[in-house]
């Protein structure tokens, strides 16, 4: 092939890269700083979860193609904490675009052995609060899937210092009612007239207000406690690397 006609038929492609690179380039920082700004305070500054689902992944279980991901920046997710959004396409476009880029960071190296962590998991007793495979109780979130929506590190500090992120919507009570009961629970209704809470227990209580002397809203207060002085660190790696494998894959 003559060189100057592989010239010309190169030279235009060489010319307009720098300009499409620089466009994505350009993309990407809008989408970042969107991400940081709308979506960072559930998600974490990193995608890695938070209050909201781990977005540092390959594959995301809501959003198997750009379209589908595009679509739920837009709209949300019925019936979770994901709430739609009022951005233009090209900022839908960016956030897309930032966050399929947040799955391509190398995946967590997550120490510990999944199989022990099983073992911890069912010595603590965990299913009393989580239900897992439909089995268990009803206070704590359902963990069939919580390694697609946690980070590791998420996990860890979960485990060691459960206050510091509390799951939006978990709001502990302590009632006292005019008659002396004290009650402990988490709250599931409330109106003005009246206020329905699940006890420790799972027992679910409901009263009028004018039956209580107090109630008590524990903001940022978590009924689970820290397991830091009783695991071991090898213990609690255990336990973080079994519950990042329920991906609710089965």
């Amino acid at each position: 092939m003559n060189h100057r006609f592989l010239i010309s038929l190169l030279l235009p492609l060489a010319l307009c890269l720098p300009a499409a690179l620089s466009a994505q380039s350009a993309q990407m920082e809008q989408g970042k700083r969107l991400f940081e700004s709308q979506c960072g305070s559930c998600h974490g500054p990193l995608g890695n979860g938070g209050k909201g689902a781990n977005l540092a992944q390959p594959q995301l279980r809501h959003a198997t193609s750009d379209q589908a991901l595009q679509s739920i920046i837009r709209r949300g997710i019925p019936g979770t904490e994901m709430p739609g959004s009022f951005l233009t396409p090209s900022q839908v476009s960016s956030i897309a675009a930032y966050v399929r880029m947040l799955g391509r960071v190398e995946p967590e190296q997550i120490p510990g052995d999944a199989g022990r962590g099983a073992q911890t998991y069912a010595s603590l007793n965990c299913q009393t609060c989580h239900a897992l495979g439909g089995q268990g109780g009803i206070i704590g979130p359902v963990l069939d899937d919580i390694g697609a929506r946690r980070s590791a590190a998420y996990l860890r500090e979960a485990l060691v210092e459960p206050e510091a992120s509390v799951p939006r919507g978990f709001l502990q009570l302590r009632v006292v009612t005019k008659d002396g009961r004290a009650f402990t629970g988490i709250r599931v209704n409330e109106d003005g007239f009246s206020v329905q809470f699940r006890a420790l227990t799972g027992r679910l209580h409901s009263f009028w207000k004018d039956e209580l002397e107090t109630l008590d809203k524990e903001w940022q207060r978590s009924p689970m406690e820290s397991y830091e002085a009783e695991l071991t660190p090898g213990q609690t790696d255990d336990l973080v690397s079994y519950l990042v494998s329920l991906k609710g894959d089965t």
